[in-house]
């Protein structure tokens, strides 16, 4: 992608020149990756996955395409996390699957979260996970990795200083600046005094450009839902992110004040809570927490029931029990349902669809909006954005993790604040800048970065033409080609026979596979009259019909031929290979 705002290209020089590339997060909001190589040396900046759009069916993840790091990786040193979430270490797994990574550094809850993680895919051998924190660092021959202290919807998220032989990175990862946040403050006099020492490139979050002024305080959000658990007479049920632990812990926070006993439902859920009592994010013994089937032996005024499916996921247990499928929990009236989230963009059909049902069913549905403060991002807001810029004072800036509307409006943000525009990068994944002396320049190399389908457990790439046919199944249907020959005379025993699915109606369209059938007959006849082979048959069979088909109906179905081979010419062609 050519970089509009500074179209400059010099040319790589791979002995002396440092390289930065992300493999994912730009142009998205996923799957981050970033890449920092100088010579000999690769450091990997984490590992995330992008959970896939409606478009993309039966895809589990995506992934960053991981070749150019495999054709490498005798050059990759370590993986550095900046913090727990799935967009961040959801990708470790299949990092690991296909490369050789020495070290793993991680804050410690995002290093109790990968090993769960990797315990559960029964991954063995793997590079130890040593733990950092604000004050510690890493030390390549060419790179000196310090970190700081942020402000994200999770414990121990970090922003990362990088020491290159060209010049300092600051990384920012994922943050906020929240004057009363929930977890720990974020360093601004370690930031400011980064920005005072001198950084050649700023790298920062993007994901809220877009949004104007100064985020709202989880105090505040805080002092909302134990409010509405103070005020609730019945059954209370919160759904939100699972991956927002201080969002988790205001509400169990909000039980606890209440006199009400928690009930946790949904797996992510479940795994965020016990990791973050053990590491004491979330300061609650067992007593005030009970299991699922002794929910019916506590009065309703009693219960907080903390679920998954905040943003409408079919599976997830809030659609469950708003579908009436759950195991343990059918909606009473009476009961409250609160949305501690806002639906991410493309969610909130889905959303929508689960509050009409639990509001059918008779319960009291309480959605964020202007009028309460049922939650607040975990991402910096415009205002945030600019203190940030102003606090780091960087010579070049290269807006990061976002869509590419939410980039190229950081950037404006970054022009705002004082950047020359030729300073500042809006790239794509692939694309690579290149620092040389204190000096920042787009090159004239391009990295690998395809997404990666990742299907089950397939992280091969061959699910992309998987993918293909379920898109073509789900707008065209399927026609199967039945025809029986004798391999041996080079004969068609019986005329062939189309069954079709999802792609017409079969009753109203006999006469159209009728004459279908005649057009394939007619085709393999003529094929036929020499000798042929049975996939120069197969293609004789889509050659005919597909351009039939389209002709008549306007739509490409997937056309299957199946040919089958008279039983005594089977035997024959056997004794012939024999």
């Amino acid at each position: 992608m050519e970089n509009e705002l500074n179209i400059e290209q010099k040319t790589y020089n791979r002995s002396t020149d440092t390289l930065v590339y992300a493999l994912g997060g730009l142009g998205e909001v996923g799957k981050n990756m970033y890449c920092y190589e100088h010579q000999d040396e690769i450091i990997i900046l984490d590992a995330g996955v992008r959970f896939p759009e409606e478009s993309l069916l039966g895809v589990d993840y995506v992934i960053p395409d991981y070749s150019y790091l495999v054709r490498n990786q005798h050059k990759v040193k370590a993986l550095i996390i900046t913090h727990g979430h799935e967009d961040h270490i959801g990708g470790i797994p299949f990092l690991l699957k296909a490369v050789k990574v020495p070290r793993i550094y991680a804050p410690s809850f995002a290093a109790a979260l990968i090993n769960r993680k990797l315990e559960e895919r029964r991954m063995r051998e793997l590079p130890k996970i040593e733990i950092i924190n604000e004050n510690s660092k890493v030390e390549t021959e060419h790179f000196r990795v310090g970190f700081y202290n942020t402000t994200h919807s999770i414990p121990d998220a970090l922003g990362v200083l990088i020491n290159t032989p060209n010049g300092r990175i600051v990384h920012t990862g994922d943050f906020k600046f929240d004057l009363t946040p929930v977890g720990a403050n974020a360093d601004y006099q370690k930031m400011a005094y980064i920005g005072q020492i001198g950084v050649t490139l700023l790298m920062s979050d993007s994901t809220n450009s877009s949004v104007s002024g100064f985020s709202i305080s989880e105090k505040k959000v805080a002092q909302a839902l134990l409010d509405i658990a103070r005020k609730t007479q019945g059954r209370l049920i919160m759904a939100t992110f699972a991956s927002n632990v201080y969002r988790v812990r205001q509400i169990i926070e909000a039980a606890v004040d209440t006199g009400r006993k928690v009930c946790v439902f949904g797996r992510s859920m479940e795994n965020v809570v016990v990791v973050g009592r053990k590491h004491g994010h979330i300061p609650y013994g067992d007593e005030h927490f009970i299991e699922p089937n002794m929910l019916n032996t506590i009065p309703a005024n009693k219960v907080l029931i903390l679920a998954t499916g905040s943003q409408g996921e079919p599976l997830a247990a809030l659609s469950r029990i708003a579908n009436g499928t759950h195991r343990f929990i059918k909606i009473i009236p009476g009961d409250t349902v609160v949305f501690s989230s806002s639906p991410i963009p493309g969610n909130a059909q889905s959303v929508s669809g689960v509050v009409n049902r639990l509001t059918r069913s008779g319960a009291n549905v309480l959605t964020n909006s202007l009028l309460n403060s049922l939650h607040t991002t975990g991402h910096a807001s415009q205002e945030e954005q600019k203190l940030m810029l102003q606090l780091i004072k960087p010579k070049y800036f290269m807006p990061i993790h976002g869509e590419y509307k939410m980039l190229k409006v950081h950037a404006k943000t970054g022009m705002e604040t004082g950047i020359p525009k030729e300073n500042i990068f809006i790239m794509a994944n692939g694309d690579a800048v290149v620092l040389r002396d204190e000096e920042v320049f787009m090159a004239d190399t391009r990295i690998q970065s395809d997404d990666i389908y990742v299907d089950g457990n397939d992280t091969s790439g061959l699910s992309t033409s998987v993918i293909k046919d379920r898109t073509i199944l789900a707008d065209n249907g399927m026609v199967s080609v039945i025809v029986t020959i004798d391999s041996r005379y080079n004969k068609i025993l019986v005329r062939p026979n189309i069954v079709s699915r999802g792609f017409v109606f079969l009753k109203e369209s006999q006469t159209l596979l009728k004459e279908a059938e005649m057009v394939v007959y007619e085709a393999l006849k003529k094929k036929m009259l020499q000798k042929t082979t049975f996939g120069e048959l197969k293609n004789t069979i889509r050659a005919s019909l597909e351009p039939f088909l389209y002709q008549k109906t306007s739509r490409n179905p997937l056309v299957i031929p199946v040919i089958l081979n008279q039983k005594a010419a089977m035997a024959a062609l056997q004794n012939k290979s024999k």
